[in-house]
């Protein structure tokens, strides 16, 4: 069995979240591994805000979650 560290979790096994549209109240659906998605409401922009995490610092950050995930987290970080 292959260990798994828990704050990698959200990148490894998205879950989705609802967030409050700051243009129109409009709750948002956005996944965990997600930055921004567009309200349906109004169409801004919603964004996650997001503090450091473990890829962030972890040597075996890459590792941990594949090259896909990692990538995409530090574009869009």
């Amino acid at each position: 069995m292959t260990f798994k560290c828990p704050g990698s979790q959200k990148f490894s096994q998205p879950y989705p979240e609802n967030i409050k549209c700051a243009g129109c109240g409009h709750e948002v659906e956005i996944w965990s591994d997600e930055v921004s998605v567009l309200c349906p409401g109004c169409g801004k922009a919603v964004v996650r805000q997001q503090g450091q995490s473990c890829l962030d610092w972890c040597r075996y950050a890459k590792e941990c979650v594949g090259d896909t995930a990692y990538n995409k987290y530090m574009k869009n970080k």
